[in-house]
């Protein structure tokens, strides 16, 4: 049997439960009374009370802290650095950055027959958001709005550049950094295990086996003859 404990969430156990009251005047304004309970270790709700201040200040805390926590999502611990291309801050936010040509250890389940190891990849364009990660090609760190996107060329990475993570728990702090932020995906990318491909999508030309088989043994640099255009230019990532 497999552990999945580390795959589940964080619990949280219920400790308050409010109810808000109103009724409406002659002048339909409505009044509000809000009352407290607490919760027995089943989670029912017991002791029934007014809402006291210490309960609403300390409600109004942990409201502040959350939000603050939400404000701070995608901020730079400083200036922005010359890989990040785009960046939306807030809790819905996301962010758009590059990765130069590098080596970089890759890792294969053993039903593809390449070894885990270290091998060149091509320059990459990450977009990703607090849940979702989307990556592509670049011929060249150098980019514009109408600069032309490549498959990325793995596995696990649908036609559109969305990458399926499978069982791999993503953990993404909401009051993360910009910098933890990318951080974070690349690893999450390059740690998991790539496994198979979508819906006969070949993001390479030629065969991608052989392709990483070569290049895991042979530490070559990533050829860019092998990448294939996907039609999508940068600034289609910018709703």
């Amino acid at each position: 049997m497999n552990n999945i404990i580390d795959n589940l969430g964080t619990l949280y156990h219920p400790v308050k439960a409010l109810l808000l009251y109103q009724r409406k005047d002659g002048q339909n304004q409505a009044t509000s009374y809000v009352e407290s309970y607490d919760m027995d270790k089943d989670g029912y709700p017991i002791n029934g009370h007014p809402l006291s201040i210490k309960e609403a200040n300390a409600l109004a805390k942990t409201l502040l802290i959350a939000e603050k926590k939400q404000r701070n999502f995608l901020n730079p611990k400083g200036l922005l650095t010359s890989n990040v291309v785009f960046l939306k801050t807030g809790n819905d936010g996301f962010a758009i950055w590059k990765s130069p040509q590098q080596r970089i250890k890759l890792l294969f389940t053993d039903s593809l027959a390449i070894p885990c190891g270290e091998a060149s990849v091509p320059a990459l364009l990450w977009r990703a958001g607090k849940n979702s990660l989307s990556i592509f090609a670049m011929m060249d760190e150098h980019v514009s709005g109408d600069t032309s996107l490549y498959h990325a060329p793995f596995f696990n990475v649908y036609a559109d550049g969305k990458v399926c993570m499978g069982n791999v728990p993503v953990k993404i702090p909401h009051d993360c950094s910009l910098e933890d932020f990318m951080q974070l995906w690349q690893e999450y990318f390059f740690k998991s295990y790539f496994s198979h491909l979508f819906s006969g999508h070949m993001p390479v030309k030629g065969n991608i086996v052989q392709l990483w088989q070569k290049l895991i043994k042979n530490g070559k640099t990533f050829p860019s003859d092998k990448l294939i255009a996907n039609n999508i230019p940068l600034k289609k990532l910018i709703p």
